[in-house]
């Protein structure tokens, strides 16, 4: 009996900060390199998933600015000695605050400096993995997705929950453009892609696309 084939992609969620946001450890199976995206905080856990995963950090990809997701990013990056990619730069805003926002929150947060600011378009890889990187603004305004197209995976940040959206109350948030960048750079992607959001659990785009009371096709009809 042949086994079946290792996929080319794999991913751990690992829940961090108070705020339980979803970092994921993604790897590329082949050469086992892999990336943090949304370090936030709770390092100790995230070096004990490298451990137990046996994976080498390559580097951390940061969908947005928010504390929850970036905080300690910087921290990460230096102690690894990796470099920090994403989001656009629209985010620089929230990035200069993140040391005025930990102490606001409670949250441990510092202040970084990405090496590569991210635009719509743009291609990061993690191994021989190659992900699309889909500028989607509303939570704020340099939010970036990744998106693996071959595996259908997607890490959506704040942009898309299960069962709801990013809020868009924030300094720069706009529920306008949120709205227009899932049904416009996220629904294209195919409804069978599986996407991680920054927190709660996982879903795919046509779940979303058939039962979201904020932007399924009925709701937006």
């Amino acid at each position: 009996m042949t086994q079946p084939a290792e996929p080319p992609l794999r991913a751990a969620i690992i829940p961090v900060t108070p705020l339980q946001q979803n970092c994921t450890l993604i790897w590329c199976t082949k050469t086992m390199r892999g990336a943090f995206t949304d370090p936030g905080g709770d390092l100790p856990r995230l070096r004990d998933a490298l451990v137990k995963t046996g994976v080498t950090l390559e580097k951390i990809l940061i969908t947005h600015g928010h504390i929850d997701h970036c905080g300690e990013a910087g921290i990460l990056a230096r102690e690894y000695g990796v470099p920090i990619e994403g989001p656009h730069e629209d985010d620089r805003f929230w990035i200069s605050r993140l040391d005025e926002d930990g102490r606001k929150y409670g949250v441990n947060g510092q202040v970084f400096e990405p090496d590569r600011w991210l635009v719509n378009g743009d291609q990061v890889t993690v191994g021989d993995l190659v992900l699309d990187v889909i500028h989607c603004p509303g939570h704020t305004p340099g939010h970036v997705v990744f998106h693996h197209a071959p595996s259908r995976f997607a890490i959506v940040g704040d942009v898309l929950f299960k069962g709801s959206i990013g809020r868009t109350d924030f300094p720069m948030g706009n529920h306008a453009d949120l709205i227009n960048a899932i049904t416009t750079r996220l629904w294209p992607l195919g409804g069978e892609t599986v996407f991680v959001p920054g927190h709660g659990p996982t879903s795919n785009f046509a779940h979303e696309r058939k039962t979201n009371a904020f932007v399924s096709d009925y709701a937006l009809s």
